[in-house]
């Protein structure tokens, strides 16, 4: 088993990592400004859109049907309506930003957090940015696991083109945490946790559903996924974006969040 299934493994590895990755760049913007933010959440809300329609919904629905892939869709949508009102992910900001007294002690060499009104909504998007391309990520794991089992080489080609859009998805994630926490730990740590769902999602499938998991089953969760990352962008990112921020600005951030998908899906 570790013989046929090891290089597939190492491969999602890979391409998660390069989350993390991404968010290094983040850490560059030290002193980033509040406007300056809106416009990189807005990159997110145009990578995750972007994603969601061309590449997910449109091989959920190649694959499955018009009708079934909508149906996961929007079942995404409600579904994350539904755990954006049961979990309190501006309570776990809350907590991030205002640690206990010896977790601050400990975090004292990364500097003082920034003491602005919209510090716990920035983390609230950032987290929640995370968890949309971590569950994004997660399905994006067993295909490149199950393509590289069928043909090596089309598993290699795919973790190069994952690898590649998943940098800018680390930037999206990183940048609002950092400016939010001032700390690179956290802000590492979190990009990497949203990337890391695509090596778990293959064990999942290597270790437990190998014999359940179908190709209309995947691609149904493709679909799902979308959903889930389409009510985030509306919901979190884009309405913290325009907030006291120049909206020109922000729909640039947009557009060229897009443009870049489209450079890397179809160029890669």
């Amino acid at each position: 088993m570790i013989e046929q299934f090891g290089l597939p493994l190492l491969l999602t590895t890979i391409g998660g990592l390069s989350t993390g990755l991404g968010s290094l760049a983040s850490l560059v913007f030290t002193d980033i400004k509040r406007n300056q933010l809106s416009v990189v959440m807005g990159f997110a809300a145009g990578v995750m859109i972007y994603i969601s329609f061309v590449e997910l919904l449109e091989e959920a629905m190649e694959a499955s049907g018009f009708l079934q892939a909508n149906l996961a869709f929007f079942s995404g949508i409600f579904f994350m309506m539904l755990v954006d009102f049961l979990v309190p992910h501006t309570y776990i900001a809350e907590k991030i930003l205002h640690p206990s007294d010896q977790d601050m002690e400990m975090n004292a060499e990364s500097g003082p957090n920034r003491e602005s009104g919209d510090q716990q909504e920035v983390l609230s998007a950032g987290l929640m940015t995370a968890i949309g391309i971590a569950l994004h990520n997660f399905p994006e794991g067993i295909i490149v696991f199950i393509s590289a089992i069928y043909d090596i080489r089309l598993g290699i080609a795919l973790t190069v083109a994952i690898a590649l859009h998943n940098i800018p998805e680390g930037f999206a994630i990183g940048m609002p945490i950092f400016y939010a926490t001032n700390n690179r730990k956290k802000t590492f740590g979190y990009s990497l946790a949203a990337g890391l769902a695509e090596p778990v999602g293959a064990l999942i499938i290597m270790l437990l559903f190998r014999g359940l998991l179908t190709e209309y089953v995947v691609h149904l969760a493709l679909g799902f996924v979308a959903g889930i990352m389409v009510f985030i962008s509306l919901d979190e990112l884009l309405p913290l974006s325009f907030k006291e921020s120049d909206p020109h600005q922000v729909t640039l951030g947009i557009i060229t969040g897009m443009l870049i998908m489209f450079i890397t899906l179809n160029f890669v």
